[in-house]
């Protein structure tokens, strides 16, 4: 492959822009998650969740039920740390990117 010096490869991940969003959110979360120096009874929750959205983004094919899923129990574990807010409510805005889980006919 070429490529023009100083231009960055591009990645399967790269290839859908929502993907990318996500990445950034969740990478911008776990940084300043892992800086927060209050320790509380559910940041494993929290930290593992967040590795979860990590592997999906990983993989390039993030399942929107298991991100919403563990979008849900990141918010019920560290969705009262103010300090945290704005890096939550970006990982809040990359899931919704994804769009609703779709439902299932009766």
């Amino acid at each position: 492959m070429l490529r023009s010096v100083g231009q960055a490869p591009v990645t399967e991940k790269d290839k859908d822009p929502r993907v990318a969003e996500l990445h950034a959110a969740v990478s911008r979360l776990r940084r300043e998650l892992a800086g927060h120096p209050a320790e509380f009874r559910d940041r494993a929750i929290a930290e593992d969740e967040l590795a979860a959205l990590a592997a999906m983004v990983k993989s390039g094919t993030p399942e929107i039920a298991r991100m919403r899923r563990s979008l849900l129990l990141i918010v019920g574990s560290i969705g009262s740390v103010s300090a945290l807010g704005p890096a939550l409510m970006g990982v809040r805005s990359a899931v919704d990117l994804f769009g609703d889980v779709p439902r299932q006919p009766r």
